[in-house]
């Protein structure tokens, strides 16, 4: 059973920095892509990056230039740097992990900015 862990969320003021990550574990596969998402409460779910195997990346326009989403493909691990955060970044940041057509989603890590 794959089981993805997030760590790195908290509270930070706007402007400032957090990074965030996720390791996969019970996968004797590489899982691809990987990525995040986020929700904001009252709204849906979205993609705010995600990143292939091969390194090719995608972004959400609202984060593009601020965040970088980077892998260690060989632990199954990704990570999202988060800078120039903004009050609107604020929200439950979910690890998202695919291996052909299985989806795979972590419980979510709280990221808080203030203004």
């Amino acid at each position: 059973q794959v089981q993805l862990l997030e760590s790195g969320g908290g509270l930070v003021q706007a402007g400032g920095s957090l990074r965030l990550s996720c390791v996969a574990s019970g996968s004797r596969f590489r899982l691809n892509p990987m990525g995040w998402y986020r929700q904001a409460p009252g709204k849906q779910r979205e993609l705010v990056a995600t990143i292939t195997l091969t390194g090719s990346t995608n972004y959400a326009d609202s984060v593009k230039g601020r965040f970088t989403i980077s892998a260690e493909n060989a632990k199954n691990t990704v990570y999202l740097q988060m800078n120039s955060l903004k009050p609107e970044d604020t929200a439950v940041y979910y690890c998202n992990a695919r291996f052909l057509d299985q989806e795979y989603w972590g419980q979510g890590t709280q990221v808080t900015v203030s203004p």
